[in-house]
């Protein structure tokens, strides 16, 4: 009886969503408003009867439609995308999210509601609707503009911040308070699980998904992708963070694969369906009654995503140094909020944090801004040139300084090429550390059943820890000395640029050593300071660790050579993925 009315509400949802997208295509409106008001059509709050009998296994087949969507947009993501996307995006991206909390957290406090409602409103208001920005893009036929580019960067960014709001969000609802200490400690480990999943994965999954693409078997992949992305998402839940984290991380590793276009291809129409149901279960939700008993602060909300983000994109992109009417382009067309705004309303139900009415204003602000968006994607022009027009003419002038001073002041030629230099060894160096960082963490996380599977052949607790540590050490060899020889590179490339001649004189060269020397020692020392202290639940005693250390450096001394062309595989291996990417792309 089950599945009869399962598939009596399956196919109530897809006649009715069929009907209205059609409808709202002809009119030309985004689609997915029209799954939203397909889902209000047929919802339970909606007379004369309810058509929906088995709402629960339609929330989870909205679950699996979050997922979809999140999965997608990582194949969309790409790492080399993040690196363009330059200053401009950061600087956005990180404005509008600080500014849209913020005024979304003190528009709940002046409707008398309570914390936990007023913080969930500023991390919905906080980030745009990529679906929704990109479809009015391509409606309008400005994908290829800069502005557009701009946009899309930012989005990017949006993403990537987005899913540490979720991360930080779940830990401040589970605890019910907000410390600074709990925030860091929350975005260090969120951010370090995120590199190791990034490498790690871009190691091995376009590999395997290379060997899966030799049987030229379409269904093949397809299983493969899907089962990658399902157990991919079951691990991120067993490490305690969202679902949703796990699909845009696997949708982003696989975006360094070479089957990167036939992917997307097959997963297009999976991702459709679920993510219809995942637009219909929202519209399920709203209660017409909410909408009108808050009518006022969904006037107020929706007056201050668009004039916030306009203010704070726009702001964002001029400071990064872009003219006065990209800034506004960029500033408008990044004012609505959709999809991430609904999984974090979700995510507020399901922890039992946020009050009823919070989701169906969170929808109703979203579908107002979703339909004004074309809107003010064409506004922005005329109302450049009106604010132009407006301008005192020595504002202007001052504005117009600033833009030429920031090219001004951009390193050129070898300066930029040394500054270039130094942020990629800064940057291996970081991988490398994550890395190493990553396995005394998975040390201390598993010590209790590595302690309960050594039990049989030493007793001794701090002898177990000694042999935990020890193995994370060795482990850890490799990245430490790939780590140890970038820093003596930067340092003799510091040295080389801080010690001149006309400072140190006849010794210049021997300072110049020193340095070289000293620099990377010194950066071991901390790094190792560092380790000690993530990893003091499985630290042995000062005995045990000098007797460790002697084992190691005995280690290093016979196979220096043989970590560093294990390192050197290793990255070459990497490149290699990315780069055959990029020609794949081209």
């Amino acid at each position: 009886m089950h599945a009869i009315s399962f598939i009596q509400d399956l196919a109530v949802i897809m006649l009715v969503a069929g009907v209205v997208t059609i409808l709202f295509h002809r009119l030309k409106q985004p689609v997915v408003l029209g799954y939203i008001v397909a889902g209000f059509i047929i919802g339970p709050h909606t007379p004369p009867f309810g058509l929906i009998h088995d709402e629960d296994t339609i929330k989870t087949l909205a679950e699996l439609g979050v997922i979809f969507l999140m999965f997608c947009l990582g194949l969309e993501f790409s790492l080399r995308k993040l690196f363009k996307v330059g200053a401009t995006a950061f600087i956005a991206a990180f404005l509008e999210i600080v500014l849209m909390i913020w005024i979304g957290f003190e528009i709940g406090r002046w409707f008398g509601w309570n914390t936990m409602d007023s913080l969930f409103l500023g991390a919905i208001l906080a980030i745009s609707s990529t679906t929704i920005i990109v479809k009015a893009l391509n409606d309008l036929k400005m994908k290829n503009e800069r502005f557009a580019q701009l946009i899309f960067g930012v989005l990017i960014v949006e993403d990537i911040l987005g899913i540490g709001i979720i991360a930080l969000l779940s830990g401040i609802a589970v605890s019910g308070t907000v410390s600074s200490g709990e925030v860091f400690s929350t975005v260090g480990k969120l951010s370090l699980f995120m590199i190791v999943a990034l490498v790690v994965g871009i190691l091995l999954v376009p590999r395997l998904l290379a060997y899966v693409a030799k049987f030229e078997s379409n269904e093949m992949l397809l299983i493969t992708v899907l089962g990658l992305c399902f157990g991919f998402c079951l691990l991120v839940v067993k490490l305690e963070y969202s679902m949703v984290l796990g699909a845009f991380l696997i949708g982003a590793i696989m975006a360094e694969s070479r089957q990167l276009l036939k992917i997307e291809r097959l997963i297009e129409p999976v991702r459709d369906l679920f993510s219809a149901i995942f637009f219909v279960a929202i519209g399920l939700m709203i209660d017409p009654q909410v909408l009108v008993d808050y009518a006022w602060p969904i006037v107020v909300i929706t007056l201050a995503v668009v004039l916030g983000k306009m203010l704070s994109c726009g702001m964002g992109a001029f400071i990064a140094g872009n003219d006065g009417r990209t800034s506004l382009r960029v500033g408008m067309g990044l004012s609505q909020i959709g999809e991430f705004s609904f999984i974090i309303a979700a995510l507020g139900m399901t922890l039992q944090v946020t009050s009823d009415f919070l989701y169906p204003v969170a929808v109703a602000v979203s579908a107002i801004t979703t339909l004004l968006t074309p809107y003010l994607i064409r506004a922005a022009d005329p109302l450049s040139q009106k604010l132009g027009n407006v301008m005192p003419r020595r504002l202007g002038r001052v504005l117009s300084l600033y833009g030429e001073w920031l090219r001004n002041i951009q390193p050129q030629g070898e300066s930029a090429m040394l500054a270039a230099m130094i942020r990629r060894i800064l940057l291996q160096v970081g991988v490398n550390l994550a890395l190493v960082i990553a396995i005394f963490f998975s040390g201390g996380y598993f010590a209790g059943r590595i302690g309960a599977w050594l039990n049989q052949w030493i007793t001794d607790v701090s002898q177990q820890k000694a042999v935990i540590w020890g193995a994370a050490l060795l482990l850890s060899l490799p990245f430490l000395i790939a780590a140890y020889r970038k820093l003596k590179a930067l340092s003799m490339l510091l040295a080389e640029m801080g010690v001149k001649p006309e400072m140190a004189g006849r010794h210049t060269q021997r300072v110049r050593r020193v340095v070289a020397e000293v620099i990377p020692l010194l950066s071991l020392l901390v790094i190792f300071l560092l380790l000690s202290a993530l990893s003091a639940s499985i630290l042995p005693t000062s005995e045990l660790l000098l007797i460790i250390a002697v084992v190691a450096a005995g280690v290093v001394a016979l196979l220096w050579r043989w970590f560093i062309r294990v390192h050197s595989r290793m990255q070459i291996a990497l490149l290699e993925t990315l780069e055959n990417n990029r020609d794949h792309s081209h």
